[in-house]
């Protein structure tokens, strides 16, 4: 797949003095992605390789020469202002969606950019986001991606029948667990490769 990629991303890591974890940290992922990238079962693609090299401080052209990015596997993004929530959302969602590209935004306009500029097949959208507002950005989303599935995640059930007129395919209570997540995944309008778990 990527072994030069997954060499020099374990070489660049550890000469940062990073643990696994404190690299995810930095770019929003879980650990188990970091790991995944530094033992080659799965590459990120060319966004999340830019993130990487600002989070290590290095050239991008480094790990950009390093890997050849495959778009073979579903692009995911999860936006959530509040940075705990994030973290076990992204945890919840790579272990139902294995082989998908995950990736966590706590800034609306930086998920939309990410979405301008990738095929994301799936994103999960908190509702109340400081002064943005989950329901508004997902129409922004929409127009960007009229084929993107959009399931809301909220901790208030007030927003469900304003959720329902975007366009959305799905609604989850938090926490997020993984089987309102399996639930969920079963009604999307476009479906996606979700490695056999579902």
């Amino acid at each position: 797949m990527g072994i030069q990629f997954a060499k020099t991303l374990k070489r660049l890591r550890t000469e940062k003095g990073l643990s696994q974890r404190e690299l995810a940290e930095k770019m929003y992922v879980t650990r188990s992605t970091i790991a995944r990238w530094e033992n080659d079962s799965r590459l990120p693609d060319v966004a999340m390789i830019t993130r990487l090299s600002q989070c290590l401080d290095e050239d991008v052209n480094t790990l950009l020469n390093a890997a050849s990015v495959s778009d073979e596997v579903p692009q995911v993004i999860v936006l959530d202002d509040t940075k705990i929530t994030l973290t076990g959302e992204l945890s919840v969602l790579e272990e139902v969606l294995p082989n998908a590209n995950i990736i966590g935004f706590t800034r609306p306009s930086e998920a939309v950019e990410y979405t301008r500029s990738h095929p994301i097949s799936l994103a999960f959208l908190d509702i109340e986001l400081g002064k943005s507002n989950g329901l508004d950005i997902c129409n922004e989303l929409l127009e960007i991606n009229p084929r993107l599935n959009v399931i809301f995640v909220t901790a208030y059930s007030d927003y469900s029948l304003d959720a329902w007129n975007t366009g959305a395919c799905g609604f989850i209570l938090k926490p997020v667990t993984s089987q309102r997540v399996k639930s969920q995944l079963k009604n999307l309008r476009f479906p996606i490769n979700c490695g056999g778990v579902v």
